[in-house]
């Protein structure tokens, strides 16, 4: 037992003036209590002045973990005496000849003693930290960067400065930010960062580095907005960030060209953090082009590949993506890659051409999602459902179609088995029943994603809004729209109000749907005007509504009124809006056609379907002005309409306009056939289209 103990004694000595001196006698007069009895074996031993020795003595306490015992000494210290003597002893010149024998010159000797100094305050603030007053040690700590701006008014050189109190410096500045945000005091805290940063403290690159991203991780996360940087460290020209995101962004992007250039270390967190804070903010398009720039070997290959195709995935690249993925995924690099797999198949699963592809790759990770990765196997079912849904939308039969239609629910209906309380999962089941005109099973699935989400999300109000709108409770529907547009901020309100409009026009009221259009128009413009061009592209995306939707809703109005003025100003608002679009040819059409010009509806019909050969409508309406040319326009007539419906199978106006060539073709059972299916559709027609909620 006592050999062990002796095994872990220390044995500690102190140097000073050219003399080392064993503490061990030292130590034994701190145990038995007798400071001022240490101190002054110190001092003789190593001719130290009164400060210098309780520097000494109190970092002696403070190494052998007596903190308390350390505070003791540290009061009384006379820091501004010690500043005083260095700030003397640097105007003192003493060149070194050349030749001659390198000896310490006084300014040397006085920034030692004064690093003894400056180093027992340091330790004081973090023997202060040890004991949790943070306040109290933030404040020590400060009093030594104080002290140094007064020794190195013009910043500290990187020349004639002791290693020593160098590296006090150094600590001291990483050090003091952390204490004010242990003491709760943030603003002190970033103030602490910003003067760190852009004082001069002559910091090593691997010191500022840590400062670096220290404040980065601070601006990104803690929550407090930061002001601005004050216009007196500000250079004229220079970019200054205006929120707390472009500084972190700012930060980071300076460390990764350090390491580009060699001078840290590689640190991953550092692109982690950094893809956070331009993905937060939509820019993930640059987080690719800075994995891009990353040297060869920082990431292996695949990692590289699978990270590029997430954000080329979120800047909406999605074939971009697709392609890494499909070399990720190859046979001789990571077929079975879990995460790689589901991002592949969700990609596919947003293009009917692709779906098959993603299918594939759903199926794949069905297959691979056990062991630990077992709670994905959920995700893949839903994918697999999406994809399988998607492939049936360019189905070449009636059967393969139901077929495929039967397995996606199937597929979704286990997954939501797996994931009970995923409410988007809940969320897609819901509108796959409603496009299969289930209503009872999709107005069950909506009221769950209802509850799932606390009705605090705005597309849940547009699925139960068009779900009852599918069974003709107009009335219950538009009281469901009201209700969220009060829980809805003005800004987002937009496809609230062009539901509304709709359901109004629903209930043979157009002029109520021209007043709330004409809100809504003038909200959408509002918005361009507030937040400009860009943030109104945003908003296509989100929310499924701009102001070209807007004026060709109010084109289409007008003209089922035969108001054909008004409808061709709106139309032609529309298309300085969007040139060349097969929506506003269309609507063109049908005014031309309201008018009695056939010729020129055919002719602006058939351009809208050269222009968007998938445009479901204009297909429908071709093939009704071909049915008024007689007998011989019937077989085209008849292919455009099936055409539509392959596209859009449970499209009532294009089984309406089927029975009707089929009646004029002489086929009367078809044409029964065709015409109950499009009275059982209208009777659970949406206002809109359920795919607009996707």
């Amino acid at each position: 037992m006592d050999s062990s103990e002796n095994e872990r004694v220390t044995v500690r000595e102190f140097c000073a003036n050219g003399t080392f001196l064993v503490t061990t006698e030292i130590e034994a007069k701190l145990d038995e209590g007798n400071i001022q009895e240490a101190e002054s074996a110190l001092r003789e031993g190593l001719s130290l002045n009164h400060e210098e020795a309780r520097s000494l003595l109190g970092k002696l306490e403070y190494q052998r973990g007596n903190v308390e015992g350390a505070l003791r000494v540290f009061d009384g210290i006379d820091l501004q005496a010690a500043i005083q003597r260095l700030q003397s002893s640097l105007s003192e010149k003493s060149p070194v000849k050349k030749g001659s024998v390198r000896t310490e010159s006084p300014s040397s000797v006085s920034q030692h003693a004064a690093s003894l100094v400056l180093e027992a305050i340091y330790l004081k603030s973090k023997s202060l930290q040890k004991l949790g007053k943070f306040t109290e040690a933030a404040n020590e700590c400060k009093r030594v960067l104080d002290a140094v701006e007064n020794i190195f008014y013009q910043g500290v050189p990187d020349i004639h400065v002791d290693n020593k109190l160098q590296e006090i410096v150094s600590h001291a500045v990483e050090l003091l930010p952390e204490l004010w945000k242990y003491a709760g005091c943030y603003h002190e805290a970033m103030s602490a960062y910003r003067h760190g940063l852009l004082s001069q403290w002559n910091l090593d690159n691997d010191f500022c580095a840590r400062i670096q991203k220290a404040f980065a991780v601070f601006l990104l996360y803690s929550g407090v907005e930061a002001s601005p940087p004050s216009l007196a460290v500000q250079v004229e020209g220079s970019y200054v960030p205006k929120n707390n995101l472009e500084e972190a962004i700012l930060l980071l992007m300076i460390l990764l060209q350090k390491f580009s250039l060699g001078k840290i270390k590689w640190d991953p967190s550092i692109m982690e953090h950094l893809t956070f804070a331009l993905s937060a903010c939509g820019q993930t398009s640059l987080v690719a082009k800075q994995l891009e720039e990353l040297l060869p070997g920082v990431y292996h290959r695949i990692d590289r590949w699978n990270s590029l195709a997430l954000c080329h995935s979120g800047a909406g690249q999605n074939i971009s993506a697709l392609n890494l993925l499909r070399k990720s995924l190859h046979k001789h690099e990571r077929p079975d890659d879990l995460i790689s797999l589901l991002l592949a198949a969700r990609l596919c699963s947003e293009d009917p051409h692709l779906a098959a592809e993603g299918a594939g790759y759903a199926q794949r990770a069905i297959n691979n999602a056990h062991g630990q990765h077992e709670h994905l196997k959920g995700v893949a079912l839903r994918m697999l459902g999406l994809c399988l849904g998607k492939q049936a939308m360019v189905a070449s039969s009636d059967y393969e179609r139901s077929h495929l239609q039967s397995k996606a629910l199937q597929s979704l209906e286990e997954a939501a088995r797996m994931e009970r309380n995923n409410s988007d999962l809940i969320f897609e089941l819901a509108v796959q029943y409603a496009k299969h005109r289930n209503l009872t099973a999709a107005l069950r699935y909506a009221k769950q994603f209802f509850d799932e989400t606390g009705a605090s999300v705005l597309k849940g109000w547009r699925l139960l809004a068009l779900v009852l709108s599918s069974q003709k409770r107009y009335s219950e529907a538009e009281v469901v729209t009201d209700a969220a547009l009060d829980e809805t901020v003005k800004w987002e309100q937009g496809p609230l109000l062009r539901l509304k409009a709709k359901l109004k026009i629903s209930q043979s009221r157009p002029m109520d749907a021209i007043e709330t259009y004409r809100y809504l128009l003038a909200l959408v413009q509002a918005q361009r005007k507030s937040f400009g061009h860009l943030r109104i592209c945003s908003q296509i995306e989100d929310d499924k509504v701009n102001e070209f939707d807007v004026w060709h809703d109010l084109a289409n109005l007008y003209a089922s009124l035969s108001h054909w003025k008004d409808a061709e100003i709106c139309l032609q608002k529309a298309r300085e809006l969007k040139e060349y679009s097969a929506a506003v040819i269309h609507t063109e059409g049908i005014i031309f056609d309201g008018r009695g010009q056939n010729q020129e509806a055919f002719a602006a019909t058939t351009n809208a379907v050269l222009l968007e050969p998938n445009y479901v409508p204009s297909k429908i309406s071709m093939g009704s002005l071909m049915l008024k040319m007689g007998s011989k326009a019937l077989p085209a007539a008849r292919s455009l309409v099936s055409d539509a419906l392959r596209i859009e199978p449970t499209n009532r106006r294009a089984w309406y306009y089927l029975g009707l060539i089929h009646k004029h073709d002489g086929r009367i059972g078809d044409a029964a056939d065709c015409f109950q299916a499009a009275s059982m559709l209208e009777e659970s027609d949406p206002i809109e289209n359920f795919s607009t909620i996707l």
